[in-house]
């Protein structure tokens, strides 16, 4: 499985575009090799080197299987947003006070399709996907604040 974007490589800089110094709009997203057995794919967009610790940027499930572009500024058609550490739902770009901070964007095929409402925060995501991970891939993108440079 791979997840890659059209507006960053690997472990190199994301646009201001996507972040707080920009629109703050998700970048473009390309997904490929879910396994076949898959039911529902799994976005979590986070940032481990937050102050107060992983700081939750996006989470995205119920996904269609056959998903193979979350295109910019969108979030696929019936899949469901969940709270951020923004307090919100949807999108929330990279933001970091201090330094040059790593964002992950991962993505899990999973097993099931999961019953859980918009209100629900990483914790609950996470305990719903235990045990229906079947695959995973990440991309890693970086971002300091131009105002740090």
């Amino acid at each position: 499985m791979k997840i890659i974007s059209n507006a960053f490589e690997h472990n190199s800089m994301i646009p201001p575009k996507y972040t707080c110094d920009g629109q703050n709009i998700n970048p473009s997203l390309e997904i490929s090799g879910a396994p076949e057995n898959t039911k529902s794919l799994v976005l979590i967009v986070d940032d481990p080197d937050a102050p107060m610790g992983t700081w939750i940027h996006w989470t995205i499930w119920n996904i269609e299987p056959k998903t193979n572009v979350i295109a910019e500024n969108s979030c696929p058609g019936g899949a469901v947003e969940g709270m951020t550490s923004f307090g919100r739902t949807g999108y929330g770009g990279p933001c970091p006070p201090s330094g040059t901070h790593r964002y992950f964007f991962k993505i899990f095929a999973l097993d099931s399709i999961l019953d859980l409402t918009s209100n629900a925060y990483i914790r609950e995501l996470e305990h719903a996907m235990q045990n229906h991970i079947i695959d995973h891939a990440e991309v890693i993108g970086l971002y300091k604040r131009s105002s740090q440079l």
